[in-house]
């Protein structure tokens, strides 16, 4: 199996920058990977994705196997010739949603039956299929272990056994996977908010093998501070060398406290799933756009970042659109999101490389705090 070339460049206490290489192109560490739910990042072409800063993109296992179905995409090239995205894709293993679809799966020691959301129809995931689904099928440069995500809250006990799943179907995923020139398989630290489980499997993961490591089991629910401990406690247990990869994460003030930490890959829905509900997020907070204030105001959404949707619309035309339920104010926002989101991380790196970081972990924290003690009225 390869394991792509990481190089930290630069480091400012545990934050740091690089690039992870791949060999269709080379990733800029931290990054934020636009997820392509369906093979799309929702309401943008390709082309603004990548004109927005992003690197890499997330393509989701789940979906894409239920429709069009994953045999299809490989007969029709590959999800890079089918999405038209020519960079590298990361593909999750499918087991968040099948986690999620607690009224449709049944899970046993092998792997989980479950239900289609579409149409009922009955599937089965286990290491090996997910790891044919992602790396033949879908062909994505970077694939995922399949893992079982942990309930938030759960027990020691089944936080224990639940880990325990995730470490030995990630030695199948591994052996599914097996020797691959140009693709990596990253697995999956588990153990919910338990620091002795948090670093028996970093541990356990680190010896297996993989080529990158991802901590589970985070954006279901903890919130933002008990995200920030359960990264704290698992972080001293994961060796510098790896890629880590922190899954489902998230809002912006997530981002800069996990990349404190040392993380440096993040995937979310938010930016597109925000715009398509009118909200835009800017160096001063979120916006909701739907809000009456903004109906004359010909100001541009956040003109300190570098993106036609940002500097061209004002806000009183968005305003209109998305009132009037227009698709072009939800592409609009989209777009705007996906670059204010990959601007936060090109600010990140160069202030890691210039020394500046802890600046601008302060700078952002204290506007973003104002923004929230506002009241709602002015804050939105």
């Amino acid at each position: 199996m390869a394991r792509f070339k990481f190089t930290i460049s630069a480091t400012e206490g545990a934050a740091r920058t690089g690039t992870l290489a791949t060999t269709r192109g080379e990733i800029r560490t931290p990054a934020f990977m636009p997820v392509g739910t369906a093979g799309t990042v929702k309401a943008l072409y390709t082309d603004q994705v990548k004109q927005a800063g992003a690197d890499i993109i997330l393509g989701n296992t789940y979906h894409l196997m239920l429709r069009p179905g994953a045999e299809r995409v490989k007969r029709l090239g590959g999800l890079h010739a089918f999405s038209k995205w020519s960079g590298p894709m990361l593909t999750d293993s499918g087991g968040f949603q099948v986690w999620s679809l607690s009224q449709l799966r049944k899970m046993d020691a092998d792997g989980v039956t479950f239900r289609s959301h579409i149409d009922g129809s009955e599937h089965r995931l286990t290491p090996a299929r997910s790891i044919e689904i992602q790396a033949d099928l879908l062909g994505a440069d970077i694939s995922m272990q399949l893992d079982e995500c942990t309930d938030y809250p759960c027990t020691h006990e089944e936080a224990e056994r639940s880990m325990k799943l995730s470490l030995d179907w990630g030695a199948r995923s591994l052996e599914a996977f097996g020797e691959r020139e140009h693709q990596t398989l990253f697995g999956i630290v588990q153990g919910s908010n338990y620091p002795d489980l948090r670093e028996a499997s970093a541990k356990a993961v680190a010896q297996q093998g993989f080529g990158g490591i991802a901590l589970g089991g985070l954006a279901v629910g903890e919130g933002h501070d008990q995200m920030c401990r359960t990264i704290d406690m698992t972080m001293p247990h994961v060796p510098e060398d790896y890629p880590r990869y922190v899954m489902g994460v998230g809002k912006p003030i997530d981002l800069v406290e996990a990349v404190a930490r040392g993380v440096d890959m993040f995937d979310c829905v938010l930016p597109t799933r925000a715009g398509r509900h009118g909200q835009a997020w800017t160096w001063d907070g979120p916006i909701n756009l739907k809000n009456a204030k903004f109906a004359e105001d010909l100001s541009p959404l956040d003109e300190a970042v570098p993106c036609p949707a940002s500097q061209d619309y004002s806000k009183a035309y968005l305003h209109h659109l998305i009132r009037s339920g227009e698709y072009l104010g939800s592409m609009v926002l989209s777009w705007h999101n996906t670059a204010f989101f990959q601007a936060l991380m090109q600010r990140m790196r160069d202030a890691i490389a210039a020394g500046e970081f802890k600046e601008l972990r302060t700078e952002l924290a204290a506007r973003w705090e104002a923004t929230k003690s506002k009241p709602k009225s002015e804050a939105s």
